[in-house]
């Protein structure tokens, strides 16, 4: 029996486009918009700080050395940052608010410090979890184990027990390694689809 839901958080939640992001970067950057990424994967910076291994303040630093940017103060690239989530969640407030009134509801997210004070701030559905499970605070990211055991822990029930939806093959993967029941998200009808047939419910007349 399943007696909790655990979710992703980006293109789970609220979709994602780091086009976005990398288009602002070059708008304050001698590099052209097309260098953005791979500069960014080589200063090395991101999995750190989705980690919590460096403060915001640090993370800010680093980026705007390693790309060149001169004259960006902290709350101008915390927009920057933020830049990177579409405005329309991708899961609607009945779901989450019927799944919160039955089981326990965890988010479960590989993200920073930036990113979810702005994803608290912008999508209010948020409060219908029960718990927030953050690789920035937890000092795990997933696929790795520690981060799903955490998630158990906050469950307050079996890994068994647990229903767990995630958009990336081997973050399902390492849920499933675990002993979580894990599915791969491709929408919301989808997941219903799958909460239903696994015999969850969700609604007032269900």
């Amino acid at each position: 029996m399943t007696k909790a839901v655990l979710l992703d958080l980006g293109n789970v939640i609220v979709g994602l486009d780091m086009d976005r992001v990398y288009r602002a970067t070059a708008a304050v950057s001698p590099f052209p918009v097309a260098e953005i990424p791979s500069r960014l994967r080589a200063s090395g910076l991101y999995k750190p700080y989705e980690r919590g291994e460096m403060s915001s303040e640090q993370f800010h630093r680093r980026f705007c050395e390693a790309l060149q940017i001169g004259g960006v103060g902290f709350a101008d690239f915390s927009r920057l940052w933020g830049d990177m989530f579409q405005p329309a969640p991708l899961l609607s407030s009945e779901l989450l608010r019927g799944l919160s009134a039955r089981y326990r509801l965890l988010l479960v997210s590989n993200t920073n410090d930036l990113h979810f004070r702005w994803i608290r701030q912008h999508y209010p559905l948020l409060e219908h979890f029960h718990e927030y499970v953050l690789s920035y605070q937890v000092g795990s990211m997933k696929p790795s184990p520690e981060i799903y055991l955490e998630a158990v822990r906050r469950a307050a029930c079996q890994a068994r027990e647990c229903l767990f939806a995630d958009d990336l093959a081997e973050n399902v993967e390492g849920a499933r390694q675990v002993g979580i029941d894990a599915l791969l998200f491709s929408g919301e009808q989808q997941l219903r689809t799958e909460l239903a047939r696994r015999g969850l419910v969700w609604e007032e007349h269900s």
